[in-house]
This record gives structure tokens, C-alpha cells and sequence, in this order.
């Protein structure tokens, strides 16, 4: 389903059409001359805009019920994740959304949530042939996902451009399927460039006046030249229809992502461990530092790559990679842009002077537990059914831990899955995979890719109330 928004939150969607902007004042002359309309370039590129359909199982369910008196940890679950609705069997639904051919051997970029828990997944182009398609990767931090087709006749592919050049008031054009209504075009302009829209920790949108409605998520947003510089992919609504606010993945980022998925099936990203804080003035006088750029350093992960550049707590971020730091957000995507195993200078202001230290950036161990999470069969095996966390610090002392005790806390389990058939309960604390200690959901994932691998069940010691029990689950 599209994710659509409140004025708290958002719904996507897909990207339309929008209103003609009046000239107030006279305009420096663009740098490509503005065609009188905009049909030749509909007609080029209609035909790599494609509607995709899928079929998933999701769980019918009863209304919300309370957690039973009897549930182990009652009080923490409720603390945390509040009453959970009870769940029923498994009913089919179908949705929709758009994509677009991105090369010559059928590879179509679309959105990660137009795609999610998909069991089937088609593809249909514009003279209405439908094409079965695979899954080939999904990235559901930028909401990225890649498909791929068996290459048809004469099949029609868009091309990337530089969504760097597409400045605010810079026309842009449309085409999806929404509400199934296929080959659907519309224009308007580029409202703003990197957004923040608190849907992910990569935000950097492009906003739009261009309208979105259901089914048009994933489709192509093109500049004047025909070039796909955005992925339209949300929408800003206090009533989950088009206002004229709307918002697109950025090339830079989606072909970047999709690249890494056609190349690998996957996303590698740069890692630091390390918490980071905003410089307020405030903070600013106390430090000494002399404005607000920058990033605090709040806190170092221990034996993570900070830690052995040797990053502090206190330590003010001014450049990474050579480059100026103005936010945190600056940060953190410059950071997961950067390849696992990359030597990187970071300058630090430290008691008032500035020195570089030089960090060997790390892989996210969060990309690898994503791999688990996958659609049956995506990453080559079966999924094991558990939603995994770190344990809150505040919930050790329900659950019974020792301080310094290491484990994942089991969120949630599936209940058709492996897991469940195994006995795992939600609220147990898995504390080792493999006769190995586990701290982190991506230990758990990479021991059940192991066992798969191998061809064995995966052996997990897991702490439930006061005793500890060994499960063993067969892929």
C-alpha cells in the first residue's frame, strides 16, 4: 500500500500531475530551451513506464485485543510495543504501483513497499503484454527495489540523470498508473531539493507540486531532456489525497542503490558507530566552538571503528572524506555512501583545536539483518519468522539479565514460520546462535545463512524467565 501522511505523518504514493506556474518577474534564460509542450518527450518515454501488480498474503486479523494476563513480560510489552491485535489466517491482496525499464535485459526500478511480502509480482507495459517479474534486490531504507523481466521486442529503457541540476522552479514530468489508470501523465515543477521528511535515516527528497495518487509509487520523474532524475515515492496530506506536496527519490540516490542490487542482490553501506548530536548555540558557547557547524560526538560505540580512530565523546565533527559537515543528516548519509573497508580523514575540533583522524569505515550491521528479513527465496533459502531487536537497557531488569549480558529480544514471531514451529515464543532472549554470543539482530541473521548454507538447523540458547533452553530450527 502507497504510505500516505497526516500532518504527522505519510502515505506513499506515486507522482502525477500539477498546476502551470505564472512568471512574476522576469527569469534568467534555462539553459535548455523549454519545448511549447510536452508530448514528444511523453511519446519517447511512455513506453519504458510500466504498472506492476502483486498478489501478497498478509494476515487477516481480529480488532485489537489486550495482551494476555498470562503473556511472560506482560507490563514490558505493553510498555513498548502496546496491545497487539491477534492474528488470523493468511488472506491474499493485491496491489499496485508503477516502475520503469532501466536496461536493455529487463531490469525495472520501482518502490521497496510497492513490492514488499509480494508472493507474485507482474509486469505490465503499455501495449498491455504482462510479464511475470523476480525479485532482484530491495533496499527499504531509501524504498528502492529491483525487478527483472525477460527482455521483450523492442523494449523501450529511460536513463538516469543528475538530479543535482534540477533546481527549484525546474519543470518536471510524470507518468505512472494511478489507480491502475496505465500510461498517466503529468507535469509540474521541482518544489525543493533535499527533504527531510522522517521516513528513513537517508531522507533527501526532491519535492514536487507534481500530484500523487495511489499507484503511481515507483514511477519516473523525468526533467525536460527525458532524463529520470527522482522516484516518485511519497506524498505530505492532512487527508491522504493530493495537496500539490509530494516527493521523489533522488537519482543520485535510487541509481546509486539500484546499481549495488543489480550488481549484488544487495546494499553495502559505511559504518562508524557513532551516536551523534545537533550543535545548538548553546552547546556551541560551552564547547567554545565559534558557530553551530559541526556534528557532537554524544557517544562511541565500544570496538567499533570510531573507537579505534580514536573518536571521543565531545569530539566536534567539522569535514569528513575533505568535505564540510553541517548536520548530523550531512553525516550519516555521507557515511553510508562510503564503501566498507574505505580509509576516510575526519577532522575533529578537540578541546578548542582541530586535528584528523583517519577512521576505517565499517558495514552496517543492520544492511545484513535486512537480508533475513527478505521474502522467502530472495536471498537463496527460507525465512526464519522472527522480528528482532537489541534489549532496551530500561526492560534488563523484567527480563531478568544479568548486567553485561549479551542477547536480541525476540519482538515478534510468525506464526506459519520455522521459528514458531520450533517452540520460540515472543519475549524470549536469544543470547547465542551457533554456540556463538549474539548482541545484535544481524549475529542471528548471518548464523540462520550459515546453517542454510550448510544444510543444517541453526542451534539457538535462548533465555525464557529464569532457565535458559537450547532450540534447534531446520531451515
Amino acid at each position: 500500500m502507497p504510505r500516505s501522511a497526516s500532518s504527522l505523518s505519510l502515505r506513499k504514493h506515486v507522482f502525477a500531475g500539477v498546476l502551470g506556474i505564472l512568471a512574476l518577474a522576469p527569469l534568467p534564460a534555462p539553459a535548455q530551451q523549454v519545448p511549447a509542450d510536452f508530448t514528444a518527450i511523453v511519446k519517447q518515454k511512455m513506453p519504458a513506464v510500466v504498472a506492476i501488480t502483486t498478489k501478497q498474503r498478509v494476515e487477516e486479523q481480529e480488532q485489537a485485543q489486550s495482551l494476555p494476563d498470562d503473556l511472560p513480560f506482560r507490563e514490558f510489552f505493553r510498555r513498548y510495543y502496546g496491545d497487539l491485535p491477534e492474528p488470523r489466517r493468511q488472506q491474499p491482496r493485491q496491489a499496485l504501483g508503477s516502475g520503469f525499464v532501466i536496461t536493455s535485459d529487463g531490469h525495472i526500478i520501482t518502490n521497496n513497499h510497492v513490492v514488499e511480502d509480494a508472493a507474485e509480482i507482474h509486469v505490465v507495459f503499455g501495449d498491455k503484454t504482462n510479464a511475470p517479474a523476480t525479485l532482484v534486490g530491495r533496499d527499504p531504507a531509501t524504498d528502492i527495489a529491483v525487478l527483472k523481466v525477460d527482455p521483450q521486442p523492442n523494449m523501450a529503457v529511460a536513463t538516469w540523470g543528475d538530479s543535482d541540476a534540477a533546481e527549484p522552479g525546474s519543470w518536471v514530468i510524470a507518468i505512472g498508473s494511478p489507480f491502475g489508470l496505465g500510461g498517466t501523465v503529468t507535469v509540474g515543477v521541482v518544489s525543493a531539493r533535499s527533504r527531510d521528511i522522517r521516513s528513513g535515516p537517508y531522507d533527501d527528497y526532491i519535492q514536487t507540486d507534481a500530484s500523487i495518487n495511489r499507484g503511481n509509487s515507483g514511477g519516473p520523474l523525468f526533467n525536460t531532456r527525458g532524463e529520470v532524475i527522482g522516484v516518485n515515492t511519497a506524498i505530505f496530506s492532512p487527508s491522504g489525497v493530493n495537496i500539490g506536496i509530494g516527493f521523489a527519490v533522488p537519482s543520485r540516490t535510487a541509481q546509486a542503490v539500484a546499481d549495488q542490487l543489480i550488481r549484488t542482490g544487495r546494499v553495502e553501506r559505511g559504518y562508524v558507530g557513532l551516536r551523534l548530536q545537533e550543535i545548538t548555540p548553546a552547546i556551541a558557547q560551552a564547547l567554545g566552538h565559534p558557530d553551530s557547524k559541526g556534528v557532537l560526538v554524544a557517544t562511541v560505540e565500544p570496538g567499533g571503528p570510531a573507537e579505534k580512530a580514536g573518536f571521543r565523546s565531545g569530539d566536534v565533527i567539522t569535514q569528513f572524506d575533505r568535505k564540510p559537515v553541517e548536520s548530523g543528516r550531512d553525516l550519516s548519509r555521507a557515511v553510508a555512501a562510503i564503501k566498507p573497508g574505505s580509509q576516510v580523514p575526519v577532522t575533529v575540533v578537540r578541546d578548542g583545536k582541530p586535528q584528523e583522524l583517519t577512521i576505517v569505515i565499517g558495514q552496517r550491521s543492520d544492511e545484513l539483518a535486512a537480508r533475513s528479513a527478505a521474502p522467502d527465496g530472495a536471498d537463496g533459502g527460507k525465512r526464519l519468522g522472527l522480528a528482532l531487536s537489541p534489549i532496551p537497557e530500561a526492560a534488563r531488569g523484567q527480563l531478568g539479565l544479568e548486567p553485561g549480558t549479551s542477547g536480541v529480544l525476540i519482538q515478534r514471531v510468525d506464526p506459519s514460520s520455522p521459528a514458531a514451529g520450533a517452540g520460540l515464543r515472543q519475549g524470549d532472549v536469544i543470547v547465542s546462535a551457533n554456540n556463538q554470543p549474539v548482541s545484535a539482530p544481524a549475529d542471528v541473521a548471518k548464523a540462520w545463512a550459515d546453517a542454510q548454507g550448510q544444510k543444517r538447523p541453526i542451534l539457538l540458547r535462548v533465555k525464557r524467565e529464569d532457565q535458559y533452553l537450547f532450540v534447534a530450527i531446520e531451515g
